[in-house]
């Protein structure tokens, strides 16, 4: 290589918070060095409520310098010039493309398939997240090489972080003009989780001799097997067996119908309510994903808002008194918005105790007042699915389409539901007598009602 034929290689990375995106520079600066390569890394905070991520730049000159000279190296990317560009979540290589940071001339694309949905997306009324076939797409298009796998999957099967499974896939890429020891000896060097951060890096580097994945359907039988384990850990096993027994109802029907009503009932069956969101709270390993602990003992406080309304106590109340309680506030105008703000610090042992004991109210959500109320709606629902489906398999699938209303808690669940409710009695009673308007004009409204953001 002449010597004017010498240039940086840049290596973009976006990461989310918690992930240690700071800790993989840290490596990769550290590793650089090791080989005596300048080095020089810039980062530039990433903004809150999941809007975008921290990204890091970094510029490596390929090759140690003599007399103590040193090339002047950027602080921040240009668009077109970016050799290597990492992120931790799809949609982070989404927003990379649309930068201009990758490019078809240029660009290695590292990316995670695994999604953290933003805000928007959770706001919509209906299913608001963004294609990922779309972005998978995209990412093949624009880029020179793209290389796809659900890292947060390879981490979770190898017991590490996301920040260590990526710089084992960027050692394994062979862009970068670093050796696999430098790598290993800048985890070690750290002395944070060395063990666990090993064990990931050497799971991104077998992860990285995978191919990348094809775009294909959803796989059927995969989203129920999901879907029974979720329902699972939801309830309890003979949820997922009910989960099941309702999809049988429409064996042999085409795959399209039975890849929506999969989806639909198995988010409409695992319902949010205060049960649920302790559940989630209480889950374990969840300090450690949003502290990103280090392993040096560091003090981590977390403190759990909650703003329950009279509904949401009612849910989760025996049926017949949260019944008597909501037809009382519904008689007294405004009683339906009061609320009980409360700050609830999980990460201390009465906080925890708290949320654990609410936790395991699951076995009475049978007898709950939202419960009764969620499996009866779920029922009718299939109702008009097969009385639509002897009638005309495409109004049968739009009926499907329309639990896809169905999702959320407090409001957007009220929202929703309420935009359902509002199709069923326009569209689906009339189409059923045979006097409705077409499956499209249907799938119109329900367009509309996806696309509405609370004001």
């Amino acid at each position: 290589m002449s010597k004017q034929a010498i240039r940086p290689v840049n290596l973009l990375i976006a990461a989310l918070g918690g992930e240690g995106g700071g800790v993989l520079t840290n490596w990769i600066v550290a590793a650089a060095q090791a080989q005596g390569l300048p080095v020089q890394a810039t980062s530039i905070p990433g903004v809150a409520q999941r809007t975008g991520a921290t990204t890091y730049y970094i510029e490596i000159w390929p090759q140690p310098v003599a007399d103590g000279k040193r090339p002047v190296l950027s602080l921040s990317p240009a668009p077109g010039e970016v050799d290597l560009v990492a992120t931790t979540e799809l949609l982070e290589a989404g927003r990379c493309i649309q930068g201009g940071f990758v490019t078809p001339e240029r660009t290695h694309l590292i990316a995670s398939t695994s999604r953290v949905y933003t805000t928007y997306e959770k706001m919509a009324v209906g299913d608001g997240r963004f294609d990922d076939e779309v972005l998978i797409q995209a990412a093949g298009a624009r880029s020179r090489q793209a290389h796809l796998l659900d890292l947060d999957a390879v981490a979770r099967a190898s017991g590490s972080r996301i920040n260590a499974v990526l710089l084992g896939m960027l050692a394994g890429s062979g862009t970068l003009p670093i050796a696999e020891n430098p790598f290993t000896d800048a985890i070690r060097a750290g002395g944070i989780a060395v063990d666990v951060n090993l064990k990931g890096f050497q799971a991104g580097l077998a992860a990285a001799e995978q191919a990348v994945p094809s775009v294909a359907a959803a796989d059927t039988v995969a989203l129920i097997a999901e879907a029974e384990a979720r329902l699972t850990a939801y309830q309890d096993k003979a949820y997922a067996i009910l989960y099941r027994d309702r999809l049988k109802r429409f064996d042999g029907a085409d795959d399209d119908l039975r890849a929506e009503l999969a989806k639909g009932l198995a988010r409409w069956m695992a319902y949010e309510d205060i049960i649920r969101v302790a559940q989630l709270k209480t889950r374990p390993g969840r300090v450690m994903s949003l502290s990103g602990s280090n392993g040096k003992g560091d003090v981590v406080h977390i403190t759990e808002y909650f703003r329950p309304g009279i509904r949401e106590l009612c849910d989760i109340l025996p049926a017949p008194v949260g019944r008597r309680i909501l037809a009382w506030a519904d008689a007294r105008p405004g009683r339906l918005r009061l609320s009980w703000p409360m700050a609830l610090r999980s990460t201390t042992v009465s906080g925890f105790l708290s949320l654990s004991v609410l936790a395991k109210l699951r076995p009475l959500r049978r007898i709950s007042y939202r419960y009764r109320a969620e499996q009866a709606a779920i029922e009718d629902w299939f109702a008009d699915l097969a009385r639509a489906r002897d009638i005309d398999p495409a109004l049968a699938l739009e009926i499907a389409r329309n639990g896809r209303l169905i999702k959320g808690y407090g409001d957007t669940h009220m929202r929703g539901k309420s935009a359902f409710d509002s199709l069923r009695e326009t569209f689906v009673v009339a189409a059923l007598q045979g006097e409705g308007r077409s499956p499209g004009a249907m799938a119109e409204a329900r367009k509309k009602a996806l696309m509405e953001r609370p004001g």
